[in-house]
């Protein structure tokens, strides 16, 4: 069979969220972009793989960059707004985040996107990567390339690429990570064998018919499943993920439909070993939605969300309950020029509120993302112990925040590979915080940004001066990223890009506390905080019980749970002494049930 050739400065390799980051941010930056994805969407988790109910960087503050783009375009997408679900502050369709991605794509004339692009390999001369082999429509391409990122969900690349990359368990003694397992339990317990990886789940989606005439009895669920409903009922397991539409999202850790089975098998180079036991994935969630319909009494249904096997992979729409893709939780890793521990996501001192900044050897701060979450990690049987990392915040409980250096971007061995997703350097215990989507799209964006610098500049990524890679994202004209955590200066604030740049000149300028410690400003108080979709005024009396956790007493009688992810209002709530008469504007949620509000009106 002939191959065709052809070429492109970067190629980035997808089927993650951080790829379509990546290629969108580097064509914005304005660099020649291939987008190579394996399946007809371009999403990754945030809409193939279904994974709606975004976790971590809720906080206004942590709201930048793509991530923030992104969300403020699906509260303008979504007819009935975000507030749906329990678990995340925010619920969409998978196909309305689709929609989003391909149009920002297709706005970008130096962006071009191939789906449904079978790797075959890679080709590597020295330190450097020349080529990926592909099949495009069943006819093969060698595509040649100035550089390449991963933004694979499983680090597809490495191993074609022959790039030093980890998988599986370190011991504590590497880097004292408090969470990892000791050397000997690695050594003994064959359960570090058979779960090398977090448990993968393949998300299946609901539709709910209508509210239950009646609260729903607790049924057992049916075997494999009994227990899933135990710790929270029925209702609320159905409603966790809940989205617009009455479509729910079935990513259940509990007894639910997580999957903890031939996990090594799944990175088989055999596609035919991973094919067979990605089927017994989907039978397993099918499975699970039947035995929730059963026990429910028919009010949770199939839902009508993706397009079906043979069907038009690209259509938006489709008679399918099944995602796309799985959601991979933890792949392959890079070895990075730095590689992300445990210890870099903690706070190192009582009462600090953010984990160190990372810094090179003259001081200089060389942060590219801010995530926060709290670092969660999926495996059968009990909880795996972690160390805390969260803190009261606005009313309920947010992870503290933590940075990531570029350098865990950039291969330690290859000049011109760089990793967008997952799949980036971090160790196995860190990567339970560093997956989500959030931070992995602004992790996208800023390999995307770096490698259009790179390009520019004909320098490999590993000589980029950080610094020079800040202030492209910082001032990026229609996502501007953080780089660094300041718990009060949200995303609307207008120093927030005079602050971010101000502690990267001087570190001294974030405080020990997380805050901005220079000068204040009067939008402090939270004059800067925009009006949203679906917000109205409520009235009553907001009443602390001095545990961190708030409420509003409306003249009904009812009460409702507050929270807030504005810097402004949670300092006004923890200021209060007392019940206080308010109105507060923001959104209701009544499957929270919350009430999520913004500001003070007047």
């Amino acid at each position: 069979m002939p191959l065709e050739a052809t070429a492109a400065p970067l190629v980035v390799w997808g089927g993650g969220t951080g790829a379509v980051a990546a290629a969108l941010q580097a064509a914005r930056c304005g660099a020649d972009t291939l987008l190579l994805t394996p399946g007809p969407w371009l999403g990754g988790m945030v809409s193939a793989a279904g994974v709606c109910c975004p976790d971590g960087n809720e906080l206004t503050p942590w709201q930048t960059g793509l991530w923030g783009a992104f969300l403020r375009e699906l509260q303008r997408q979504e007819p009935s707004g975000l507030d749906h679900n329990w678990v995340s502050c925010f619920g969409y369709r998978p196909a309305t985040a689709e929609a989003i991605l391909r149009r920002w794509c297709d706005s970008e004339p130096r962006l071009q996107w191939w789906p449904s692009v079978q790797l075959l390999a890679v080709e590597r001369r020295g330190n450097r990567i020349e080529a990926l082999r592909v099949l495009r429509g069943g006819e093969p391409v060698r595509i040649s390339l100035e550089l390449l990122i991963d933004g694979s969900d499983l680090g597809d690349t490495f191993p074609l690429a022959d790039a030093e990359h980890r998988f599986g368990w370190e011991a504590r003694e590497r880097w004292l990570e408090p969470s990892a397992p000791p050397q000997q339990d690695l050594d003994l317990d064959p359960f570090f064998t058979r779960q090398p990886v977090q448990s993968p789940t393949w998300v299946v989606i609901g539709q709910l018919g209508g509210t239950p005439a009646a609260p729903l009895p607790n049924t057992p669920l049916a075997p494999p499943f009994v227990g899933a409903s135990d710790a929270f009922g029925l209702e609320r397991t159905i409603t966790y993920g809940r989205l617009p539409e009455g479509l729910v999202m079935l990513n259940w850790p509990l007894h639910g439909n997580d999957w903890h089975q031939q996990l090594p098998q799944l990175f088989d180079p055999d596609p035919a070993i991973r094919s067979a036991v990605e089927r017994e994935m989907q039978d397993h969630s099918l499975a699970f939605l039947a035995a929730l319909q059963e026990a429910s009494g028919g009010w949770l249904q199939p839902g009508r969300c993706f397009p079906e096997p043979g069907a038009d992979g690209l259509a938006l729409s489709g008679a399918s309950p099944l995602a796309l893709m799985p959601y991979w939780r933890e792949g392959r890793r890079l070895v990075g020029m730095e590689v992300v521990t445990e210890l870099m996501l903690l706070p190192q001192a009582p009462g600090q509120a953010t984990a160190p900044v990372p810094t090179d050897g003259s001081g200089a701060i060389r942060s590219v993302a801010v995530g926060n979450y709290a670092n969660d990690h999926h495996y059968p049987g009990p909880d795996w112990p972690l160390a805390p990392k969260s803190c009261r915040w606005g009313g309920r409980w947010s992870g503290t925040p933590f940075c990531i250096p570029f350098g865990a971007l950039v291969s330690s061995q290859i000049d011109n590979l760089l990793a967008a997703d997952k799949g980036f350097s971090t160790s196995h215990m860190a990567n339970g915080a560093t997956r989500l989507q959030p931070l992995i799209l602004n992790i996208g964006q800023a390999a995307g940004a770096a490698a259009a610098l790179a390009l520019e500049r004909g320098q490999p990524p590993s000589e980029l001066p950080v610094r020079a890679l800040q202030e492209l994202l910082i001032s990026d004209p229609i996502a501007p990223a953080a780089v660094v955590p300041l718990w009060d200066t949200p995303w609307h604030h207008p120093e927030w890009s005079a602050r971010q740049r101000a502690v990267l000149d001087d570190p001294s300028r974030l405080g020990f506390d997380g805050c901005w410690a220079g000068a204040a400003s009067p939008a402090d108080s939270g004059a800067s905080v925009p009006a949203e979709p679906h917000e109205r005024t409520w009235h009553g009396t907001v009443i602390p019980d001095g545990q961190g956790s708030f409420s509003l007493e409306l003249p009904s009688g009812e009460r409702w749970p507050l929270i807030t992810l504005e810097p402004s209002l949670n300092s006004w709530f923890n200021r209060l002494d007392g019940p206080t008469t308010a109105a507060l504007i923001g959104c209701r949620n009544s499957a929270g049930p919350w009430l999520r509000v913004s500001r003070l009106a007047g």
